[in-house]
């Protein structure tokens, strides 16, 4: 009703003002019978009146449409009440959702095709890594260290393409099960011992072996591996430990990562789960990609899972996994 008296308005008003004008020039005329004027005026009226109850009417349902909005993409095909200026109107929007329509299929199309290629553009880079892998791993030679460790960097920024490629389809990727907490830690722990020895930082877990978790094994692991290198790179002193503490809090089960590292900022506390976001930090350590707990948070909401993070600058972060 609102919609429709604002686009009327202008023609009531014009009205009232050739009212006025034509009313004013038989009164300068020497027409000077008023009760005449005021039942001219009358009918007048009542004709504007009727006018705008029959378009009201005739496109009361299309006026209806515009006040409210969608709730879903469905409602927007749905028949109004036909008028020339409603189904004119509707035939466009139609015509324009086709086309709308035909774009997004494109693009995800597109999108798909590009995942697609980065997930077998991940999977051939892994085959060289491997084997140059082997070819290094019983050398002792510092040279061959060092490639070995840099093999470890490359394979973490595979992983990390990987599964951020596979995020928006995540629904077609997860498998949840119950999963012992402790034996994923260890496990996880076990696969990153290069990166432990070569920064001198040693693991400490604290899980109780009875504690378990309903979550996707591969995905879970990534978010360990993600939170406990961030943890390793980050502690910057030799011989400092990275602890793994397992514990009930009420119904939930809760792990937690604790290192002794340089901390966070509290003016970038609230902001570490931005994309792209380094930080203070960033500028000091150079691998910071601002993408790790980006990733970390938007895998534990799949996952529901809950994040926290503490961090007391020179004295640590800890960060814990609600479950």
């Amino acid at each position: 009703m609102k919609l429709f008296f604002r686009e009327q308005l202008a023609l009531i008003i014009i009205y009232f003002l050739q009212l006025v004008v034509i009313t004013s020039i038989y009164w300068l005329d020497g027409y000077h019978h008023l009760v005449i004027s005021l039942y001219a005026a009358f009918l007048s009226g009542c004709l504007l009146i009727g006018y705008l109850l029959f378009r009201y009417i005739t496109n009361r349902s299309f006026y209806q449409r515009l006040e409210k909005p969608l709730t879903s993409m469905e409602d927007f095909t749905s028949n109004v009440q036909q008028s020339p200026l409603a189904e004119g109107l509707q035939q466009l929007l139609i015509s324009q959702f086709r086309h709308y329509k035909a774009d997004i299929h494109n693009y995800k199309y597109k999108l798909e095709g590009h995942i697609q290629f980065i997930n077998q553009w991940v999977h051939q880079m892994k085959t060289p890594l491997s084997v140059i892998h082997l070819m290094v791993q019983d050398e002792d030679d510092p040279h061959f260290i060092a490639i070995g460790d840099e093999l470890d960097r490359l394979k973490k920024g595979l992983d990390m393409v990987l599964y951020t490629a596979r995020l928006d389809t995540f629904e077609r990727d997860f498998y949840v099960e119950t999963l012992n907490l402790q034996t994923i830690v260890r496990s996880v722990t076990s696969s990153q011992k290069r990166l432990f020895i070569r920064k001198k930082v040693f693991p400490l877990i604290k899980i109780d072996v009875s504690l378990s978790v309903a979550s996707d094994e591969k995905w879970l692991s990534f978010v360990i591996t993600q939170l406990m290198t961030n943890a390793i790179r980050y502690t910057v002193e030799e011989n400092r430990k990275i602890y793994f503490d397992g514990y009930k809090r009420g119904i939930n089960t809760v792990l937690e990562i604790r290192d002794e590292g340089v901390g966070i900022p509290p003016s970038d506390l609230p902001r570490v789960f931005d994309p792209y976001f380094t930080g203070e930090n960033g500028r000091t350590f150079q691998e910071s990609t601002g993408m790790g707990l980006h990733l970390v948070k938007q895998i534990s909401e799949k996952l529901g899972h809950h994040i926290e993070i503490e961090s007391i600058v020179n004295q640590g972060t800890t960060v814990r996994i609600i479950f």
